[in-house]
C-alpha cells in the first residue's frame, strides 16, 4: 500500500511538471519586439531532426512583412534540400501586452503566442504533409533573440503528446 501511494505521489508530481514559462526570461536583454525585429526581410536557414536525432531536411526560408493596421503579415518562402518549396503567409495580430494570435493556411486553429524578454513562445497545430499524406502536428516554438539582427529558433513537433522530432531555425535581418 505505501509503494501504490509514493508511486501515485511521484506520478502526480511528474504530471504537474510544466516546465519553464515564458515569464522566466522577463529581465533577459534584449528585448524581443516581433514588430522590429521583422521590419526588414529575414533569411533564415534551418534543420529538422527526427526523434533519433538524424537530420531529416535542410532548409531556407526567404521571409517579407509587412503592416496592415495593427497586424503583422509575414510570408514566408521556403526552399528545401530536396528541392521541394513551400510557401506560408502568417497574419499575426497582437492580442494584449506581450500576447499574439497567429493565423496561416496550413495552421489549425489559431496560433497563440507570449512574449517576455528576449525570448517567445509560440504554439500551434499544422498540418503537415509527408510523402503524400497530410498528418495534424503540434508545435511548441521557442525563440531567442541574441542581438537585433539575429534570432534562434527550436521548436519541439508531436502528435498524440509523442515528440516526432525537432526544428532548429537561425533568422537574420538583411
Amino acid at each position: 500500500m505505501v509503494r501504490l501511494l509514493v508511486s501515485m505521489m511521484l506520478v502526480a508530481s511528474l504530471c504537474s511538471c510544466t516546465g519553464v514559462g515564458v515569464d522566466h526570461y522577463a529581465d533577459q536583454q534584449p528585448k524581443l519586439d516581433l514588430g522590429r525585429f521583422f521590419s526588414k526581410p529575414v533569411k533564415a536557414w534551418g534543420i529538422f531532426e527526427k526523434r533519433s536525432g538524424e537530420v531529416a531536411k535542410r532548409f531556407e526560408v526567404q521571409i517579407d512583412s509587412r503592416r496592415e493596421g495593427n497586424q503583422l503579415i509575414l510570408d514566408e518562402r521556403f526552399v528545401y534540400s530536396d528541392g521541394t518549396r513551400q510557401r506560408r503567409v502568417w497574419t499575426l495580430t497582437p492580442d494584449g501586452p506581450g500576447r499574439w494570435r497567429g493565423r496561416a493556411g496550413d495552421v489549425v486553429g489559431e496560433a497563440i503566442g507570449e512574449v517576455a524578454g528576449n525570448a517567445l513562445r509560440w504554439r500551434y497545430r499544422l498540418n503537415l504533409p509527408v510523402d503524400g499524406s497530410v498528418y495534424e502536428v503540434s508545435f511548441d516554438d521557442w525563440m531567442y533573440l541574441m542581438d537585433e539582427d539575429t534570432l534562434i529558433n527550436r521548436s519541439s513537433m508531436s502528435k498524440f503528446g509523442v515528440e516526432w522530432g525537432q526544428v532548429t531555425l537561425f533568422f537574420r535581418r538583411q
